[in-house]
């Protein structure tokens, strides 16, 4: 008797658990999303998140809330995310530095990178820009190594994110030259100090550079995709610029969710962002940038991961970046 109420128990249990994965996924979303981007506001990843929610929100009949939380190249925001409830409620608008590269430039992080979160949809990816203060005696990137060689270690260099620190390190590692760096907790921060002429150098997204550059405020050396960008056709490649081959950092932007969230909402959220990244005008308004939109499955944003971490982990370790 008493196996057979176990049995019973154990198939009235399943049953309610089917019951309500069923609701869940019939109700989803009903209240509000949280949507964390782990950099400034005005950041590329600040600026496509938001753009992004704003057209996801229309397909789910939920408004998303996006959130600032910056700091340490983006691990206090994807903390805040690992370790919230799994229940489609709360997501990060992750990238290259939060999913991909964090674990190998810190020593210990407070979550497990490869298992706190769900892959949910990639949003595409950006190329850097290199630019330089208009008073540095520079106009190619040529002639900035040259300057550097000149003057070891007085160089420096602004980054408040990954990409934008490995793609100044690999540059002066594969360059043989030899920069100072200064870090920045946002991207706007660097570049008014950049503008200022507090410091020479910064390698970073469309986003933050590129109007700058078109305004004449700052100069544009190169930039660091394989081929030249339509959205600035006259800057070449940093392996053109220097007649190198493997030079190439690019930056993406995708959605996560905590580990164990489920996949019936993760199904919706990924539809929403394909949606999103298949509207025209959503398309027009990052063309300027640079941005290129991939709609994906959750599937292939996993692979990506996993690909995008050991890639990432060879260019630290390269640029000879210890970790923190």
């Amino acid at each position: 008797m008493r196996r057979q109420f176990l049995s019973l128990l154990v198939a009235a249990t399943a049953w309610a658990l089917w019951l309500w994965g069923s609701a869940h996924a019939q109700t989803y979303p009903n209240k509000p999303i949280k949507a964390i981007v782990p950099f400034a506001a005005g950041s590329a990843t600040d600026q496509i998140g938001r753009a992004f929610a704003a057209k996801m929100s229309e397909t789910l009949g939920q408004p998303i809330v996006v959130e600032n939380r910056a700091g340490v190249n983006g691990m206090l925001g994807a903390d805040a995310v690992a370790k919230a409830p799994a229940d489609g409620y709360t997501l990060l608008i992750g990238t290259n530095s939060t999913n991909a590269a964090l674990k190998s430039l810190m020593k210990k992080l407070p979550y497990d990178q490869d298992t706190a979160f769900a892959p949910v949809g990639y949003l595409g990816s950006v190329p850097l820009i290199v630019a330089v203060n208009n008073d540095v005696p520079a106009k190619t990137l040529r002639e900035f190594v040259d300057l550097a060689k000149s003057k070891p270690n007085e160089v420096t260099f602004a980054s408040a994110s990954t990409s934008q620190l490995v793609s100044s390190e690999m540059l002066a590692t594969m360059a043989g030259i030899q920069m100072t760096h200064v870090p920045y907790k946002s991207g706007p921060a660097a570049m008014t100090d950049l503008l200022g002429g507090q410091v020479m150098m910064f390698s970073a997204d469309f986003a933050v550079t590129l109007p700058q550059v078109k305004a004449g405020k700052i100069r544009g050396l190169a930039v660091t995709s394989t081929k030249r960008s339509a959205a600035i056709p006259e800057l070449p490649t940093v392996n053109e610029a220097l007649g190198l081959k493997d030079y190439e950092l690019i930056a993406y932007f995708a959605f996560f969710a905590p580990a164990g969230t489920p996949p019936e909402a993760i199904a919706k959220l990924n539809a929403a962002i394909n949606a999103a990244a298949n509207t025209k005008d959503l398309q027009d308004k990052f063309a300027a940038i640079g941005f290129a939109v991939e709609p994906g499955t959750p599937e292939a944003l996993g692979q990506r991961t996993q690909r995008e971490s050991v890639k990432w982990a060879k260019a630290i370790r390269d640029a000879k970046i210890e970790p923190q």
